[in-house]
């Protein structure tokens, strides 16, 4: 089943699962009124009961014997336990606050994508050349890259022809597909994973990206997910250079119960990832990260440091860094896209961690990552909160950001 089929089931399922509870309410209000009136009649048998005799009442014709013994047994029937949750039922709640931390997180990317397609499709008269030169101005306003823009208004020529797409619905239907076909094909072979050491090896995790991405924050939440799930984690204060960046991740390394290896201001960033590796080898630790210094992306000094840290760390562990995470600001939207090509072929990065997805419209930013870097979003924050940093999930995704523009 491809993702756009997925994204079509669970449309499916969710009209159904809002259709079937909109069924319940009614029901359940239907029920109360039933009950309240029996409850209603059955107060008004026990008030007469005990003011008239059995054969006055047979007489003015309030209740007989038969009718009151109906009327108890229906009583006794809603006398109804609540039923225990089965182990689906529990699953598919879970699966559901997942799928709503992404829907909540995606609001504004959804609302921004909604709000361009329909501009677009409000001036559809025809697929002619001028509906071609309206869709890729409208998908690069969306952040999906000028690379995927073209490649989807291409493929689109002769499939929206195949499809005899005429109304603005059916337009906007199998553009929405063919993006998400094109997501998809262009992240066969992805490896969205977390990679680690064997077991009983130390994991080191290098953390690269400009300042004020959140990068020292995304460390800090990882390290908080990691320990509460029973691993021991040390963390590298190697970011020197910036002010604060040294008492920032000692201040998540305490709330995070988390031990960190940190030198004094200006040192040298490679010193103190030298003393952190070897105190994460000998003291056996789980996971090491390592964040790093952030100045321009474009600073070929930057880029050398970046380096000698990584020969340090293959000197002591060969086969470390297991993972570079490239860490990014969805907010700044086609720049970061630069960024994630300048440190690409510097740092050997392995994975994006997009951050602060929930502040900006600028979602498309993840289909112009795959696109054009082949580089697997690994994590995607939603907030401030250590647990608001999700494992990214392209199911959730496309849902979270399209479901509002495709017909079920």
């Amino acid at each position: 089943m491809g993702l756009f089929d997925i994204f079509r089931k669970k449309k499916n399922e969710t009209v159904e699962q809002e259709s079937a509870s909109e069924s319940t309410e009614i029901l359940s209000e239907s029920e109360s009124n039933s009950d309240a009136s029996e409850d209603e009649q059955s107060t008004a048998v026990s008030e007469n009961t005990s003011a008239v005799s059995q054969p006055m009442m047979e007489q003015v014709g309030l209740v007989n014997e038969d009718e009151a013994k109906i009327w108890q047994e229906a009583l006794d029937k809603q006398k109804i336990s609540t039923p225990q949750l089965t182990e689906t039922e529990t699953e598919t709640e879970t699966e559901t606050t997942e799928q709503q931390i992404y829907d909540a997180g995606l609001k504004k990317s959804r609302t921004g994508f909604a709000d361009r397609f329909n501009r677009f499709l409000a001036n559809f008269r025809s697929v002619d050349e001028n509906f071609f030169e309206d869709l890729e101005e409208t998908l690069v306003g969306a952040d999906v890259g000028f690379d995927m823009a073209i490649k989807i208004s291409d493929e689109l020529r002769e499939e929206v022809k195949l499809k005899n797409a005429k109304r603005k619905e059916d337009v906007r239907d199998v553009i929405i597909k063919k993006m998400v076909d094109l997501y998809e094909a262009d992240g066969i072979n992805e490896d969205a994973t977390m990679n680690f050491a064997p077991k009983g090896q130390t994991t080191v995790i290098l953390f690269v990206g400009v300042n004020g991405v959140g990068k020292t924050t995304t460390i800090g939440k990882l390290a908080s997910k990691y320990q509460k799930a029973g691993k021991s984690v040390l963390l590298a204060a190697a970011d020197t250079f910036r002010a604060g960046a040294t008492k920032q991740l000692q201040e998540w390394g305490e709330r995070a119960h988390v031990p960190v290896v940190a030198g004094k201001e200006k040192a040298d960033p490679a010193s103190v990832v030298f003393a952190a590796v070897e105190k994460a080898r000998d003291e056996n630790y789980d996971v090491l990260f390592v964040d790093t210094a952030g100045r321009l992306q474009n600073n070929v000094n930057l880029m050398q440091e970046l380096e000698k840290m990584k020969r340090i760390i293959q000197r002591e562990i060969p086969e470390a860094p297991h993972e570079v995470l490239l860490v990014l600001d969805a907010t700044t939207g086609q720049n970061a896209l630069q960024q994630a090509k300048l440190f690409k072929n510097s740092s050997d990065v392995s994975g994006i961690v997009l951050t602060k997805m929930d502040g900006t419209a600028k979602g498309g930013i993840v289909f112009a990552i795959r696109n054009e870097m082949h580089l697997p979003v690994k994590w995607i924050g939603f907030g401030e909160k250590a647990s608001d940093l999700r494992e990214f999930k392209p199911e959730e995704f496309v849902y979270g950001l399209f479901k509002e523009l495709v017909e079920s």
